[in-house]
C-alpha cells in the first residue's frame, strides 16, 4: 500500500484525510474518485480527459444522459456516475470555478465543489473518496489558495458524515502536494481538534 505524505486524524483516527503525490488519480481504489470536469461533462484535458480515457465509454454515456436530463452542470455542483474501467466504483463529477482574480465568489464555488461531492458520496453510502486539486490547472486557481479552501472545507464536511471515513487528496506533482500539506499544517496548528501526521512516499 502506498504511504501517505501526510494525513489528518479526526475523531480519534476513525476518519482520515490523506495527502498523496505525485500520483495518478485514475489508479485510486477508493469507492469514488472526483473528476474536475467542465460543465458539458463530455471530457476534456487534464484530470477530466484522463478519467474518461481510462474509465472508458460507459462514463461518457452516463454523463450524456445526465446532461440530457438536467442540462450543463453549473460550477460548484456535482453528479455521480459509475466508474467504468477504473479501479474506483464511482466517479463524482464537479465543475470548479474559473479564477478571475478572486473577487467573483471563486472561493465559495470551490468550497461547494468539495462540499457537494462529499454530500453526494454520503448519499450513496460511500466510505472513501479521492480528490484532485480542483481548478488549479487550466482554470487558473492559485494552488496555495485553492489548497486552503479545499482542506478546510473537507475537514468541516467530513465531521458530519456517517459513511464517508477516508478522503485522499491526490496531487499530480510535488509542488501541488506541498501546497496541500502546508495548508493542512496551518489548519492543524490553529486547533487541537485534530492532528497531523507526517508519512513518506
Amino acid at each position: 500500500m502506498r504511504q501517505y505524505a501526510a494525513r489528518i486524524l479526526l475523531e480519534k483516527g476513525s476518519k482520515t484525510i490523506e495527502f498523496h503525490g505525485p500520483a495518478d488519480i485514475t489508479k485510486e481504489t477508493t469507492d469514488a474518485i472526483v473528476n474536475a470536469a467542465n460543465s458539458s461533462l463530455l471530457g476534456g484535458g487534464g484530470v477530466d480527459g484522463a478519467i474518461h480515457r481510462v474509465g472508458g465509454p460507459q462514463i461518457l454515456v452516463e454523463c450524456k444522459t445526465i446532461v440530457d436530463r438536467v442540462g450543463r452542470l453549473p460550477a460548484g455542483q456535482a453528479v455521480i456516475t459509475k466508474g467504468g474501467n477504473l479501479p474506483a466504483r464511482h466517479v463524482i463529477h464537479t465543475v470548479g470555478p474559473v479564477f478571475r482574480g478572486g473577487e467573483h465568489g471563486e472561493a465559495d464555488i470551490l468550497a461547494d465543489c468539495y462540499r457537494e461531492s462529499i454530500k453526494l458520496a454520503e448519499a450513496h453510502n460511500l466510505k472513501s473518496i479521492a480528490f484532485p486539486s480542483i481548478s488549479t490547472g487550466a482554470f487558473g486557481y492559485p494552488v496555495q489558495s485553492a489548497a486552503q479552501v479545499a482542506v478546510a472545507t473537507v475537514i468541516n464536511s467530513i465531521a458530519s458524515t456517517s459513511f464517508v471515513k477516508k478522503i485522499r487528496f491526490i496531487s499530480f506533482d510535488v509542488g501541488t502536494l506541498n501546497a496541500y500539506v502546508a495548508a493542512a499544517q496551518d489548519l492543524c496548528g490553529q486547533t487541537s481538534a485534530f492532528t497531523l501526521e507526517k508519512g513518506s512516499q
